[in-house]
């Protein structure tokens, strides 16, 4: 059975819900982004509460996993924003997360509408109102829209120094960022929470090479949701992560950096700390690689030519937001690129193109792309034809 986006009556949910009601185990093939493993963490929780067992790892496009399911009639598999072949595919037009809260609903779980949120998180468009599991979240008292910026920990230098939903002067620098609060550290009442927002957004749309859309999406990273303190047989425990936003960032982070422990934070095992290890080492690399990057201008696209140990999908996210003249940013490496568009360029399918013009693998979305390729020139050549 296969399941493709999501109709107007819910469709995906429900048919996502009834395949894995009666799977007897569930191979999830799951992409490297943050949504995707939001969705994998969803359905696997579900799945255990049922004695459903299941196994999961993360799938880049073109090469797709090689396990032996020989002898295993009985596996259901569930491909979560790929294209490998599936009994199911959850590739919905929106957030795939916000499709497997329902399903897990329908499944008889009470799933976390955090994790859900956190998946659905999608900057510079993070608008969260409205889901289900937004309505979840806010019924049980978990989330708190406050002023401040959306990073996962209270330490305001590691969370400024780490996060990848901006870029400014101090991205990936501590001391840059301590000096630029002037040794502050914390944000404890919301003058001071409003006083960091301010800092944070003119220092990343005053710089002298910011775009003028740098302003503009540095707002969807202030007035964060912050996640509240749970209680828990009458005490109060802190939440894992300070922010939905933040929380999200070490997902994707994770996806691209350290998968299986992305995926085990999604399913719900204790690996926070090696979670924020794989954000900031990520964090740390894709700041660097905005500001090396050897770039050309073309017409509606920059070449952004990066080190081999860029992460290539949130350098071109970061440069296409704050730094790019143009609507669209391709991050090429030897190997291996990833584009991002400010708005729907059909990114999917040209980087799909472009790369099979260069002997490789391309897939993505509207607004964001990825691809593998034995000929970075010709991928290119290829790719600026298609988007002229």
């Amino acid at each position: 059975m296969a399941v493709a986006g999501r109709s107007e009556d819910g469709s995906t949910a429900d048919s996502a819900a009834a395949a894995l009601r009666e799977a007897g185990f569930v191979r999830f093939h799951v992409a490297p982004d943050g949504d995707a493993l939001a969705t994998a963490g969803l359905l696997a929780r579900a799945l255990a509460e049922r004695d459903t067992p299941f196994q999961a790892s993360v799938v880049r496009s073109g090469r797709p996993g090689t396990t032996d399911t020989a002898g295993t009639d009985d596996t259901t598999t569930v491909c979560i924003g790929g294209t490998e072949p599936a009994d199911v595919t959850l590739d919905p037009p929106g957030s795939a997360s916000e499709a497997a809260f329902e399903a897990a609903r329908e499944l008889g779980s009470d799933p976390d509408p955090i994790l859900a949120l956190a998946g659905a998180f999608t900057p510079p468009d993070a608008a969260l109102e409205g889901s289900a599991a937004f309505e979840a979240a806010r019924d049980h008292d978990l989330i708190e829209q406050r002023p401040g910026v959306a990073i996962p920990v209270t330490d305001l230098v590691d969370g400024l120094a780490h996060t990848t939903l901006a870029h400014a002067g101090f991205s990936g620098d501590p001391d840059a960022v301590r000096e630029t609060l002037d040794g502050r550290e914390t944000a404890d009442t919301d003058e001071e929470r409003r006083e960091v927002a301010s800092i944070v957004a003119l220092t990343a749309a005053g710089a002298e090479d910011a775009t003028s859309r740098a302003a503009e999406t540095v707002e969807h990273v202030l007035r964060p949701y912050a996640i509240t303190e749970r209680s828990n047989d009458g005490s109060a425990t802190a939440p894992e992560f300070a922010t939905v936003g933040g929380y999200a960032d070490v997902l994707r982070a994770c996806a691209h950096e350290r998968p299986g422990t992305g995926l085990a934070l999604a399913i719900g095992h204790d690996v926070r700390n090696a979670a924020l290890s794989a954000w900031r080492a990520h964090a740390e690399r894709a700041h660097a690689a905005v500001r090396t990057a050897t770039t050309a201008r073309h017409r509606n696209l920059v070449v952004a030519r990066v080190d081999t140990d860029a992460p290539l999908a949130t350098t071109a996210r970061l440069f296409c937001d704050f730094r790019s003249p143009e609507p669209v940013v391709v991050a090429v490496g030897e190997t291996e690129a990833a584009a991002a568009a400010t708005d729907d360029r059909n990114l999917g399918t040209r980087m799909r193109e472009a790369a099979a013009a260069a002997d490789g693998n391309g897939a993505g979305s509207e607004r964001r792309g990825r691809a593998t390729f034995t000929d970075d020139e010709a991928f290119v050549a290829a790719f600026r034809e298609a988007m002229a």
